[in-house]
This record gives C-alpha cells, sequence and structure tokens, in this order.
C-alpha cells in the first residue's frame, strides 16, 4: 500500500449512451440503449435515463425493450467511441507517463510518477478536478466519474461512489473505513456465483469478510480467490500501474438475429471476420500463431476450436483458409447464433515462406455450454434487408447529416441532426434511394 493517495481511476460515465446523447440533440436527456437491436441483441450501455427503468449492460435487448419501451435503442458507432476514448486518453498522458487502459472508457493513472510537487489531499483532489474539466471539454461534454487512493482498488472503488460525475478521493489510513459498510460484491472477483457463496456462508458485507480467517476463505472459495479476497478485504493492493498492456489476442465476433444453418453463408462471414482481424493484426505491427473459432449454437453451447500454425502470420487467406477448416469439424445442423474468429500466440514478425505450411494437429476442443458475458466489440451485421442500422450516421445530398432513426418494408427514417445543431426533423425515404448514403467514417 502506497502512504499517499497517488492512484487515480477515471471512469467515463455510461460512455457509448453519452456520445449518443452528445452526438444527438434529441436524444438528450431522454432514455438512450446502445447495443445489439434485435431480439438476440444484449445490452452494451444505458443512459442514466433508461436506467431508472431498471436497464443495465449484459442484459438482453428484450427485456431492456420490455422494461424501457420508449427508449432510442441504437446500434452503435465505435469510430465515434474510439475518437472520443483517444481524446481522454491523451489528456490523462499529459499528466503521467503511467496510464494504464482498461477498456474504451476507463483507466488508471499513476500520479507518483506525474512529477508533482504535492500529493496532499488537496493537491491530487485539484489535480483530479482539472483532470474531469479537460476530459469535458476535448470530448464535447462528456463527464467522468473519478475516484484517488493509496491502491488501483481504492482507487477504483471510490470511482463507484459518486456517480456519474462525481471525484472521491480516499486518504490514506481510511481504507478499511470506507469498505467494511459496502457489499462484498464490489471486490474484484465477486461475481454472482461467489456472492452466491458468500451468502450462504453468512457473509454480505466487507466487513463481515475481514472477519473471516485466510484459511476459511481458501476452504470455501479456493486457494487463489480465498487468498486474494482476504488481502482485499483488508484493502491491501500492490499492483502497479502498467503503462502498456500486453495484447494476448486480437478477434471479433458477431451475434446474429435468426440462427444461421446455411454453411457456405457461414463460411462467407468467417472470411470476413478473418479479413477484419487479420487488418488489425497488421495495423498493430503484430501476427499470431494460433488461430481460434468461436461458435455458439442455438441451444447456447458455446464451443471453440482451435489450430496452431508453425510460426505466425497475419495473413486474411491463411486465418480465414483455418477457420473455416475449423467450421468444417463442427455439427452445425441445429442452427449457429454467434461466429467469431481470433488470433493468438502473438508475435511482432513473419516467418517468410509460411503461407505454404500446414498446421499443428488441432487442439482439444473446449465446450462451456455457457453464454460468456465478457465485453466484446460489438459489431452487429446490417438487419435482413437492409444496410441502414439505428444511430449510423447518414447524409443526404440536399438535407445534410443525420442518423437513422429506423429502417423497415423498404423505407427507413432519418433525423436530421449533429452535435452542434438544435434537434432536427424526421424525413422517411426508400432504402434505396440514391439521395441517402452512409455517413463518413473518419480514419483511426
Amino acid at each position: 500500500m502506497r502512504r499517499t493517495a497517488s492512484v487515480l481511476h477515471l471512469d467515463l460515465d455510461a460512455f457509448f449512451a453519452s456520445v449518443e446523447q452528445r452526438d444527438k440533440p434529441s436524444l438528450r436527456g431522454k432514455p438512450v440503449i446502445v447495443g445489439g437491436v434485435g431480439g438476440r441483441g444484449v445490452v452494451s450501455t444505458a443512459s442514466y435515463e433508461a436506467r431508472v427503468f431498471g436497464v443495465r449492460s449484459a442484459m438482453s435487448t428484450r427485456e431492456a425493450r420490455a422494461r424501457c419501451p420508449h427508449a432510442a435503442f441504437l446500434s452503435g458507432r465505435f469510430h465515434a467511441y474510439r475518437q472520443a476514448s483517444a481524446a481522454v486518453m491523451g489528456v490523462l498522458r499529459s499528466v503521467s507517463p503511467l496510464v494504464e487502459p482498461l477498456s474504451l472508457d476507463e483507466a488508471f493513472v499513476d500520479l507518483e510518477a506525474a512529477g508533482l510537487d504535492d500529493l496532499g489531499i488537496d493537491a491530487v483532489t485539484a489535480t483530479a478536478e482539472r483532470l474531469r474539466a479537460e476530459v469535458r471539454e476535448v470530448t464535447g461534454g462528456l463527464t467522468a466519474s473519478v475516484g484517488i487512493g493509496s491502491s488501483k482498488f481504492i482507487a477504483k472503488v471510490a470511482s463507484e461512489l459518486d456517480k456519474p460525475d462525481g471525484l472521491t478521493v480516499v486518504p490514506p489510513g481510511t481504507e478499511q473505513e470506507l469498505l467494511r459498510p459496502l457489499p462484498a460484491s464490489v471486490i474484484p472477483g465477486v461475481g454472482p456465483a461467489t456472492t452466491e457463496r458468500l451468502r450462504r456462508a453468512g457473509i454480505h458485507t466487507v466487513a463481515q469478510l475481514e472477519a473471516v480467517s485466510e484459511d476459511e476463505l481458501v476452504r470455501l472459495l479456493g486457494r487463489a480467490l480465498g487468498t486474494g479476497l482476504y488481502a482485499l478485504a483488508r484493502g491491501r493492493d500492490d499492483r502497479p500501474v502498467v503503462a502498456e498492456r500486453e495484447t494476448k489476442s486480437v478477434s471479433m465476433e458477431d451475434t446474429y438475429d435468426t440462427d444461421l444453418t446455411d454453411r457456405r453463408l457461414m463460411e462467407g462471414l468467417i472470411t470476413r471476420q478473418a479479413s477484419a482481424v487479420a487488418a488489425r493484426l497488421a495495423k498493430q505491427g503484430l501476427s499470431g500463431r494460433t488461430v481460434t473459432l468461436k461458435v455458439r449454437l442455438h441451444d447456447f453451447t458455446t464451443l471453440s476450436r482451435s489450430t496452431t500454425l508453425p510460426g505466425p502470420t497475419d495473413s486474411p487467406q491463411v486465418i480465414g483458409r483455418l477457420a473455416r477448416r475449423l467450421l468444417g469439424d463442427l455439427d452445425t445442423s441445429g442452427g449457429v447464433r454467434l461466429l467469431g474468429v481470433g488470433v493468438s500466440g502473438l508475435a511482432d514478425w513473419i516467418q517468410d515462406g509460411l503461407f505454404g505450411d500446414e498446421p499443428e494437429e488441432p487442439e482439444t476442443p473446449v465446450e462451456d455450454g455457457t453464454e460468456s458475458t465478457e465485453p466484446t466489440e460489438m459489431v452487429e451485421p446490417p438487419r435482413r434487408g437492409t444496410g441502414w442500422r439505428p444511430g449510423m450516421d447518414v447524409v443526404h445530398a440536399d438535407l445534410g447529416p443525420g442518423w437513422v432513426w429506423g429502417s423497415g418494408r423498404g423505407v427507413v427514417t432519418v433525423r436530421f441532426e449533429t452535435a452542434t445543431t438544435p434537434p432536427g426533423p424526421v424525413r422517411s425515404f426508400r432504402e434505396d434511394d440514391p439521395l441517402l448514403t452512409p455517413g463518413p467514417v473518419p480514419a483511426e
């Protein structure tokens, strides 16, 4: 534990939804839900106006619609989210060389490495306020909640205490006073299953967890989790802020509105995913040896098949060929709801003459029978019969820029407004109207 409150955690509030409200004036102050918009979609982010109705991340879109039918359901614009995230990370790196991004919308900052003359409570509070103001300025009005403490754990807990747009600083020596009244689920690693185990043992709060011996926690939860919770319940966390986190894999996956049964269609989708993965590898100067295919069947059984090359590649042809070969080993006759392609075993070089080499034998398949809730990049394919996704940017040759409100039955409805205009008018067009085109996507 540090002797100063010098670890800062910044979390952008309802990030995806907030970006949409920033860029769509008619949605400001109204419920906005970003995620898969189809019947099998999953909520990625809900605005605070939608959370009032019980909508939350990882909830099915079907349930979200039942709870908040009047919300705007949008499919997401990742170029806009990445652009806002890059601006925020730039602000953080202007303060300290040690910035550890956890995702597009949150990061740790080591204030000890910032070279500040004073790490007292007043000084770090002023630094945090300045950061929050700069974040709001560079993102066009997005807000962030910040926590500062003597460790990464304490800083992250603190950032959750005053949301949205809040700041909490935990003075050194007061960590356990802060933690004891909180539910045990605030500790990383205490998910629903562990929470239920602790509940059955009569443990609901951090104070109750703190009262349990390490041996008892190990017996109850296993050695790794038990020893970890024993330390965190006492506020002990010596993890450093790491500026660059090593990329272990590059992947892409899509969930589909209707079960896929056509094998040729699945092969085509896999080929497209392989090309996208290869492009990301090339952009980062990486290559990989292990190609993995992820398939979720109609009954939610999740299958994973991997094959390993003798050397690394970033070739879309090689990645696609191996992924299609892995698909050939699976029985997909009952229907497929998700496909994903990934590459791991990464390196920063490519072996000459590799493309003609044969891979090693496929690795042991994994069947977990569960649906993952791990957040992934939400890439929803166009809905059947249309490429107009709710929320996407469009441009009309006569009416200018706007965004798709909805589409179907050969019609697309557009609201014409931008981040810098008042709420705009709504117009409907034929889906094949030559005057209506997708909006430009800025280069990253």
